[in-house]
């Protein structure tokens, strides 16, 4: 897509932003959450939530993935099953959030993240080196690193660590699954969550 291009639709659709309410946070797993339980997120290296990204985290430089940390509340922590990690851009100019990334079957006691715990070590069983499987992003790969259109303003990035009382069904976790088919699948199964927020912009120079 040339810049030219990217302008313009960033001009069409200047006011197609915040789809927070059609994120994945929202969805019917976490509607009979009597309280929220929140996790606490960050991201060491790239700072507070709300924090600029740096190019390296960009599509524009290397895409890596940023190191995360959580910490579930104490009264949830023994009852954690299984972790589940999704990225996604409520900002995009489409009717709902991009789904940059999700991850699924991160073992309880794992609570961080690393760059290359990304890396794809099984494709047949979509298994990554971290030890956890990848679902399917918009375009099918394992990230999608943040790239707003040109002089659409700055998008937020959503990174949400979701906690399961419940394993998935393993059959979910090699099969690429969707956002759609994992948010349908942890319904009854979520203790709380938390999320990270990382911010990106790129302006036509």
């Amino acid at each position: 897509m040339t810049a030219l291009i990217e302008v313009s639709l960033s001009w069409l659709f200047k006011n197609a932003k915040g789809h927070d309410a059609k994120s994945f946070f929202k969805g019917p797993a976490f509607a009979n959450l009597q309280e929220k339980q929140e996790v606490i997120v960050t991201a060491p290296e790239c700072g507070p939530t709300n924090s600029v990204l740096g190019v390296e985290y960009t599509h524009d430089g290397a895409g890596k993935f940023p190191a995360l940390r959580w910490e579930a509340p104490p009264q949830i922590l023994s009852q954690v099953k299984e972790w589940l990690l999704v990225s996604e851009d409520p900002d995009a100019f489409l009717p709902t959030p991009i789904c940059h990334g999700i991850y699924l079957g991160i073992p309880p006691t794992k609570t961080s993240v690393e760059p290359a715990d990304f890396e794809v070590e099984d494709p047949s069983k979509s298994l990554l080196k971290g030890g956890f499987h990848y679902g399917r992003s918009r375009n099918g790969s394992v990230y999608i690193p943040p790239r707003p259109l040109l002089n659409h303003g700055p998008h937020r990035y959503f990174f949400e660590v979701i906690a399961l009382k419940e394993q998935l069904d393993p059959s979910l976790l090699t099969a690429t699954t969707t956002r759609e088919q994992i948010a349908g699948a942890i319904v009854g199964k979520v203790l709380g969550w938390g999320m990270w927020v990382g911010i990106a912009e790129r302006k036509w120079k």
